[in-house]
């Protein structure tokens, strides 16, 4: 995208919406180029598998997931 000094006063809106779109735009004064916004670099997504408390719980227990809630929320209910 190419946008002069006056797109960027009053329609940094638009200007935006090309970073977002991952475009470089080309800022022009008096029709010379002036310099280059390039999108910043954004951090991927990660995955659930790094997630810390993925795979927390040992596949060798049977318990059903209503087991395993109450027994996570034991001390806190015995507590009251």
């Amino acid at each position: 995208m190419k946008a002069t000094v006056v797109d960027l006063r009053y329609k940094m809106s638009d200007v935006l919406k090309a970073l977002d779109r991952n475009e470089n735009v080309t800022v022009l004064y008096h029709g010379k180029v002036k310099g280059v916004l390039v999108p910043a670099e954004r951090e991927t997504s990660k995955k659930i598998s790094d997630h810390p408390f993925f795979g927390m719980s040992s596949q060798d227990t049977k318990k059903s997931v209503l087991d395993e809630l109450s027994e996570l929320r034991k001390a806190r209910y015995n507590d009251i």
